[in-house]
């Protein structure tokens, strides 16, 4: 599954404005800090991943112990 285009989809982001956006990183962050930078992105979209499963599961967990008291 690939989730690069749906994750961008919704802002209407194409081929050609990644690009200039990357570039603008690049240019403000420079080539060292960019690999401390993308690091940084994967943790905490890992946390937010994490967070959002718990979630899920306190909700999922509530509905099943509301079901078995009736």
């Amino acid at each position: 599954m690939n989730t690069l285009p749906s994750l961008f989809a919704f802002a209407g982001i194409g081929g050609q404005e990644m690009f200039l956006i990357f570039l603008a990183i690049l240019l403000l962050f420079g080539a060292k800090k960019l690999p401390e930078f993308a690091r940084g992105l994967g943790r905490s979209m890992g946390e937010f991943k994490k967070a959002r499963q718990e979630f899920e599961h306190e909700i999922t967990k509530a509905v099943e112990e509301k079901d078995t008291k009736i």
